[in-house]
């Protein structure tokens, strides 16, 4: 039995997904938060929240991190960890700070941060040669309006360095909208965290093509591939995702093309050891592009659409690279041929009065129902935060699970009230 330090996470699916791996694999942990409020609130009525299961619940100011690392040596000492992770974004560089100084297993410090900074991962793919976007990454306005006129071109995708779940990431045709995008970031100063953010704005060529996602686990220098993920997307100017397929309808040439781009960009960031990673890749005409790399497993339940098809738990091969394990990446025949989630996006602000799943949880082949609950405040989506709730199912046949679950959506679409 190992011991693991998990240090902060997600309130999502992977918060649930992770303590159970944890537990199936037959080791425990010792959860770090500086807010435990933060994870009683998100756990259903009359239920905990499963992350406070741990063996230990421990309560540290995990925003700071040089007064942390003492810390965190100060409770190894007493309890003893083989390794440390987190599902959250803001805290994948702090995990990979404890890993080097406890001389646990996992990437470097330096190429967890480098991913983490939309515009480092810019610039290490570029010296690198990985192909990518042109880009251009300042604070000031003028140097921001420059480099849009003069460098990128309109259309242009604004994005900040250091948010996540696609948050203020939009589409401009020009230069009052590119002035409304950094004036939104300006406002946005602090993280839903209370972290601290940068004020540089990354600068993105906006790309043609459909956009995928490669879902890798590096274990001892091996980046392995387990497969390849396709997404939709809507709600322009954001770039909302409104589901996904497993495995992405793809000819072989665009699969090998992806998955050949996303090694070579977790090679060129040094991430080949301990990491689950989910890079997005946009499938351009001029030839694969990446997006941006995630040293985390995919999130939007996409880890459960993998196991679905390919019975690869990668939940559980997160556990298990970071205790410096190699990942069990046996495939073994599930039934299901591919598998898809649609997301219930909010077009309108307002009460949420009625929500009806429309029979949809008793059709066959219907893996997942969740909705959100009549009296609901709802906010007009502008990012992947607001959705009111999802349809997951699978195609024993072939690729028709998306097909599938748009069906079945548009009957929960048909029981939606907004006022």
């Amino acid at each position: 039995m190992a011991h693991l330090l998990v240090v902060e996470s997600w309130v999502g699916s992977m918060s649930r997904l992770l303590p159970r791996s944890i537990r199936e694999g037959g080791h425990e942990f010792t959860f770090l938060t500086r807010d435990l409020h933060h994870y009683l609130r998100s756990a259903p009525e009359g239920t905990g929240h499963p992350l406070l299961g741990a063996r230990n619940v421990i309560t540290a100011e995990t925003n700071d991190v040089d007064a942390l690392l003492p810390e965190v040596e100060r409770l190894h000492a007493a309890l003893r960890f083989d390794g440390v992770v987190t599902s959250c974004d803001y805290y994948l560089p702090t995990v990979a700070r404890i890993a080097e100084r406890l001389q646990l297993p996992g990437p470097s410090a330096e190429s967890v941060e480098n991913a983490c900074r939309k515009d480092t991962t810019r610039r290490v793919l570029a010296e690198a040669g990985v192909p990518g976007p042109r880009f251009a990454v300042h604070q000031e306005w003028h140097d921001i309006a420059r480099a849009a006129r003069e460098e990128i071109g309109y259309p242009l995708v604004v994005k900040p360095v250091d948010l996540c779940a696609g948050m203020f990431v939009r589409r401009v045709d020009d230069e009052a909208q590119l002035a409304a995008a950094v004036q939104a970031l300006e406002e946005f100063p602090v993280n839903a965290r209370g972290q601290r953010r940068s004020p540089s704005v990354l600068l993105e060529e906006m790309l043609d093509g459909p956009e995928v996602s490669v879902e890798t686990v590096s274990h001892a220098g091996t980046v392995h591939v387990v497969g390849v993920t396709d997404k939709s997307v809507g709600g322009a100017p954001a770039f909302i995702e409104t589901g996904h397929m497993f495995p992405a309808a793809l000819t072989g040439g665009e699969t090998e093309a992806a998955e050949q781009t996303a090694s070579a960009a977790l090679k060129a960031l040094g991430l080949v050891d301990g990491v689950v990673a989910h890079t997005e890749i946009k499938l351009t005409s001029a030839g694969p592009r990446v997006v941006e790399v995630n040293p985390r497993p995919a999130g939007n339940r996409i880890t459960e659409l993998v196991r679905h098809v390919t019975g690869i738990d990668l939940a559980a091969a997160f556990v298990e690279v970071a205790l410096g394990h190699a990942p069990d990446l046996r495939r073994g025949d599930t039934g299901l041929r591919s598998a898809a989630i649609g997301f219930l996006v909010p077009e309108r602000t307002g009460t949420l009065e009625a929500l009806d799943d429309g029979g949809v949880r008793d059709e066959p082949e219907v893996l997942e129902v969740q909705l959100s609950e009549p009296g609901r405040q709802v906010k007009a989506a502008g990012s992947n935060n607001e959705y009111l709730g999802h349809v997951m199912a699978g195609d024993p046949a072939g690729a028709g699970a998306r097909d599938r679950v748009e069906s079945l959506l548009d009957r929960v679409r048909s029981g939606l009230v907004i006022r």
